[in-house]
């Protein structure tokens, strides 16, 4: 493979430099490599039995239109979700727009005004911040939401003492975020996430307990609904898509409360009997498929990224081959200069809009500018591989995705040259 990699290298005008130490972290990257192989097997077998038992024909493919009461395919498509994400049941629509739409919508239907919500994994990721607390129409200043949230003081995961504190409060909803969103902290794992959630019924015992599972689906065999937790939420266009949903995102967990959403988001009475599907079933249901083989490369990818910047010098969290909880890879360049040449180098090898120049800009939900490199075939598909990073200190930019660890490999390396140049 060396002298591919060479070769390689050589026609994409990516330095020697960085293809030597390429050769040499996929070599050190080889026991980690088949570690992700193995959980990715483990993790297909669920989905393959899932869908053995879900008896998918050709007519659960055809979308609708229109009111779409009794679309075969939604409702099949929703039954097999909730198998693969370990819940008793599932709400999937393409008319949910993000994992945060999702997030609003459920928070919303669980929270009348004069609730409380707690979020126990320190401070939620910048967008749903202000969708929560910071905006005037957001559920703490326009419904009447009180909102406080447990400090992450230090660690690999919140302290016990500091969650018990803020449940001291009686939240009626405790949230968890499952992946780091911008803050420099690591992701939750599965088992993290139960002790937290444990800790929660213990001390806040009537309380729901919802789980952001954005960017962890199939990361590991267990999703956080088989260790406690009520409801959990994330987007079709992320890992459960495997590259191939188009839009859409899900809410998952107990039966009463995904049907008490349903009502929220559609119409009291009609709950989840409404919402056509178009053309997008086939996509749903082919991305689940695929979605952990999917996954699996983008964690191959990310080993790849973080034993490469690691041999260049850079802070990286994950570590090269440590547990990974999400498809995110936390890089610190420490520059901003440094952060936009790695998006320009990455930019330059994705399969869309490949001569385009990443520039620093608003995006809403930031205070920051932030820059982005993304040629994804769906747009903001982060299951594809792209990059983003708000301008701000610490200056780390987080690596996501990549549906092919060849062209993970490759595309990583120019982002090298490029934050080195």
């Amino acid at each position: 493979m060396n002298d591919e990699l060479e070769r390689a290298a050589q026609n994409l005008q990516i330095p020697a430099r960085i293809s030597a130490a390429a050769r040499d972290v996929l070599a050190q990257i080889a026991p980690a490599w088949r570690a992700r192989e193995a959980t990715g097997l483990a993790v297909s077998a669920k989905v393959i039995a899932a869908f053995a038992r879900a008896n998918i024909d050709d007519s659960h493919l055809a979308g609708s239109t229109g009111y779409a009461y009794h679309d075969r395919g939604r409702e099949a498509y929703e039954a097999l979700l909730a198998d693969v994400l370990d819940a008793p049941a599932a709400l999937a629509r393409l008319q949910f727009v993000s994992g945060t739409h999702a997030i609003v919508a459920a928070l919303t239907a669980l929270l009348p005004p004069g609730a409380k919500l707690c979020s126990i994994s320190g401070p939620p990721y910048d967008t749903l911040r202000m969708a929560i607390e910071d905006h005037p129409s957001g559920l703490a200043r326009a419904g009447g939401v009180s909102y406080f949230e447990a400090a992450w003081t230090s660690g690999r995961a919140p302290s016990e003492q500091d969650v018990n504190d803020a449940l001291r409060r009686a939240p009626d909803v405790v949230f968890i975020q499952r992946s780091r969103g911008y803050a420099a902290r690591p992701s939750l794992s599965v088992d993290q996430i139960g002790a937290l959630i444990a800790i929660a019924r213990e001390h806040a015992p009537g309380a729901t307990i919802v789980v952001d599972n954005c960017y962890g689906e199939l990361v590991e065999v267990r999703e956080p609904t088989a260790v406690g937790a009520d409801v959990i939420i994330g987007s079709l266009i992320k890992n459960p898509g495997g590259g191939l949903a188009t839009t859409g995102a899900y809410i998952a967990g107990r039966s009463d409360l995904v049907a008490r959403i349903a009502d929220r988001v559609f119409a009291p009475g009609l709950g989840g009997a409404a919402g056509p599907t178009l053309d997008t079933p086939r996509w749903f249901f082919a991305g689940l498929h695929r979605a952990p083989h999917a996954v699996m490369e983008s964690l191959k990818t990310l080993d790849f990224a973080a034993a490469l910047f690691a041999s260049l010098g850079f802070q990286v969290d994950p570590q090269p081959g440590a547990p990974r909880t999400d498809i995110i890879q936390a890089i610190a360049l420490r520059d901003p200069k440094r952060i936009e040449g790695f998006t320009r180098g990455l930019q330059r090898l994705l399969p869309v809009n490949a001569r385009a120049t990443p520039q620093p800009g608003p995006v809403p939900g930031y205070d920051e500018p932030v820059i982005m490199a993304g040629g994804a075939f769906i747009s903001g598909a982060t299951l594809e591989l792209s990059c983003d990073a708000p301008l701000r200190e610490p200056y780390e930019v987080y690596l996501q995705g990549g549906l092919d660890s060849a062209h993970g490999i490759l595309a990583t390396m120019s982002a090298a040259a490029g934050a080195l140049a």
